[in-house]
């Protein structure tokens, strides 16, 4: 099967010509369009607040995701508690880490990260057992890094910052794609909150992450191209290489 029509759910690069998806248009002929399947809400500074936690009782931070970053600072702000110098960021991608930019002076804080392996942070983690960390999350947030968190004895506050919802998608023709692309299980369910009687059929199917995997097996859909993997960390390599394998297999078969 061709791929020619993609949907990423995901919002469009700000410069999509600089992304890794750029390649895949050009090097494989593909249409993608990116589309949001699910919206980001804040947790309101009263609603933190009855969570009783206190951030300034923390001396590291585990950042998941811009989100997180974006929405640890907002309440920050919000609540009006001034994040210390001395304060520790643990970030599960390079990308995260440097997006903390945008809010304290990179080279002057103690900034770790991981290379998109949630497992590989929680071992940097380890040596800083120490530190007394708070766990910016959503209110489905991430199981698997507190998995590896508690597995290790790691001590940390989960703190509820955002909710993740579903996007309205009643105006998407589905039936024009040949691959849906999701990226969290909350993609799965805006997918079928606004499909109920989506059918995969022939659609071809990715996903990104072991819980976003488990929810598409949770609705009986088909997973053909995962990501991360040993050989393709990234989304666009997994497609990469998934087409590389489909036209190897293709050669073969005509000598």
């Amino acid at each position: 099967m061709k791929i020619k029509n993609v949907l990423v759910s995901q919002p469009k690069p700000s410069e999509v010509e600089k992304s890794p998806y750029y390649e895949l248009m050009t090097d494989y002929n593909m249409n993608l369009d990116f589309r949001k399947f699910i919206q980001i809400e804040g947790v309101t500074s009263k609603e933190f607040r009855e969570s009783k936690i206190r951030i300034i009782d923390h001396t590291a931070v585990i950042l998941t995701s811009r989100n997180a970053v974006d929405h640890f600072f907002r309440l920050c702000e919000e609540l009006r508690v001034e994040v210390p110098d001395t304060m520790k960021y643990f970030c599960t991608s390079e990308s995260t880490a440097y997006y903390l930019q945008k809010y304290v002076q990179f080279r002057k804080r103690k900034i770790f990260h991981g290379n998109q392996n949630v497992k590989q942070l929680v071992e940097i983690i380890k040596k800083h057992k120490d530190e007394k960390f708070i766990l910016p999350t959503s209110e489905d947030g991430k199981k698997s890094i507190m998995t590896y968190l508690d597995k290790e004895g790691i001590k940390y506050t989960k703190a509820v910052m955002y909710r993740t919802l579903p996007s309205d998608l009643s105006d998407l023709q589905l039936d024009t794609y040949d691959l849906l692309i999701f990226f969290s299980p909350t993609g799965v369910e805006s997918l079928f909150k606004n499909f109920p009687d989506f059918q995969q059929d022939s659609k071809l199917i990715a996903a990104f992450g072991p819980n976003t995997k488990k929810a598409l097996k949770n609705h009986g859909l088909k997973l053909d191209i995962e990501a991360p993997t040993k050989k393709s960390p990234s989304m666009t390599m997994a497609i990469k290489e998934y087409l590389n394998d489909k036209s190897a297999k293709g050669q073969k078969k005509k000598k």
